[in-house]
């Protein structure tokens, strides 16, 4: 059914009907992975057999502030693994990493299918737009879930996540399953069973996958908005980013090479991660990388060549006391009003403009205190982001900041 769709065969009105009784029914676990076979088969798969050593792929389910993909790029390189990594757009309140590469004056996400082949051979690492030829099953199915509201199904955004990080054919593949109030999945119940799905169809397509449950109850690191978020994330690869992203990229990235080469136990990745970082070796790795995409490498050193709003502006609290939750989403959703995001994948964005987060939870405030600084280019947008950022934060009891790292699978 899936090729039929594809290839004009079914009509809309069928493919919506099976949506809907997956969607109120369920799907087998038979059922899902024959799915996202069918959905594999539906286009073009990445051969990376022309790449010499252990190729390593990392996915994150989406949230508010997640930068981790311009920071572990480069890490893993820089070690010695081999990172083809392909992503996508932002839509909604959720950022994403192409749209932040090209905040990059230059920076090309565009690549053919030679040269990113042949980036990843001689520095170790790209990352490019994901072709419409590779599972463009997913992309028109997607489509229709998006209208008939069947996108909250754990089996289908199983076979939508994993059509497209098979087809990008890494052998090891590492999930970074976020949930919390700024993440798809708002309770832990549910992220273990997508993670365990995912884990699943790629054992069956023979891929070997892991998951890592993350907190979403606050944004990661403070910076939310494509130019601000590539700014924060040369500074974590420079050592001096917040503790939060460094400690997530560190750790993803050595549960991703645990994952690829058990011979590495788990400590002495950590230990490699944490070097690349301290010796600059990353930092170097992601200079190679926006050099050899045809960027401006001196955003590196000069984080002034980037973006820049007209309007920066502070959101004081009006309330003294513990910051005890945060609305993560409302968070990216006061972003995407300042033009980060966009609500149609046609819509074009500011790369400038967005949020920083200077208050988080457990966080002392007196009135007056910043919570947030927002840039803008638009005083209506930026008056507008100011009461949804402010509306974002709830004072109560003393609490501690969540824990990051959930559950490893």
């Amino acid at each position: 059914m899936t090729l039929g769709y594809v290839g004009g065969e079914v009509a809309d009105y069928q493919m919506s009907a099976f949506l809907m009784a997956a969607y109120i029914r369920g799907l087998s676990f038979d059922e899902t992975a024959a799915l996202t076979a069918a959905m594999v088969d539906s286009g073009t798969k990445l051969d990376l057999s022309r790449i010499d050593g252990v190729k390593v792929d990392k996915h994150s389910t989406g949230g508010v502030g997640d930068k981790t993909t311009l920071v572990m790029v480069p890490m893993l390189a820089a070690i010695g693994f081999k990172a083809p990594k392909m992503s996508g757009r932002g839509l909604g309140f959720t950022g994403g990493t192409v749209d932040k590469l090209e905040s990059i004056p230059g920076f090309s996400t565009s690549l053919s299918l030679d040269r990113f082949i042949s980036q990843i051979t001689e520095i170790g690492a790209a990352i490019a737009g994901q072709s419409s030829k590779m599972a463009p099953a997913d992309k028109m199915i997607y489509a229709l879930r998006d209208v008939t509201a069947t996108v909250d199904s754990i089996p289908l955004i199983s076979a939508s996540i994993m059509s497209k990080k098979i087809a990008c054919g890494s052998d090891f593949i590492l999930l970074d399953v976020k949930v919390g109030n700024g993440a798809f999945m708002k309770d832990i119940e549910h992220a273990r069973q997508l993670a365990h799905t995912m884990i699943a169809i790629g054992r069956n397509l023979e891929r070997k996958v892991g998951a890592i449950i993350t907190d979403m109850n606050q944004p990661l690191g403070r910076a939310v908005g494509n130019a601000l978020e590539v700014r924060e994330a040369i500074e974590t690869l420079a050592g001096s980013g917040p503790a939060d992203l460094t400690r997530l990229c560190v750790e993803l990235t050595a549960a991703l090479v645990n994952l690829a080469d058990p011979a590495y136990e788990l400590e002495e990745a950590r230990s490699n991660a944490e070097a690349a970082l301290k010796s600059g070796a990353a930092l170097d790795k992601f200079a190679e990388i926006i050099r050899a995409q045809d960027g401006d490498e001196g955003v590196i050193t000069n984080p002034c060549l980037l973006p820049v709003a007209t309007i920066v502006h502070p959101v004081t609290s009006e309330a003294a006391g513990i910051v005890c939750e945060m609305d993560t989403a409302g968070i990216g959703r006061a972003a995407s009003a300042l033009g980060a995001g966009r609500e149609r994948k046609e819509d074009a964005i500011d790369p400038a403009v967005g949020v920083v987060i200077q208050k988080k939870i457990g966080d002392t405030v007196a009135v007056g205190d910043t919570l947030a600084v927002i840039h803008g280019n638009d005083p209506d947008r930026v008056a507008l982001a100011e009461k949804i950022v402010r509306d974002c934060y709830k004072f109560g009891s003393p609490a501690g900041s969540p824990q990051l790292i959930l559950e490893r699978m």
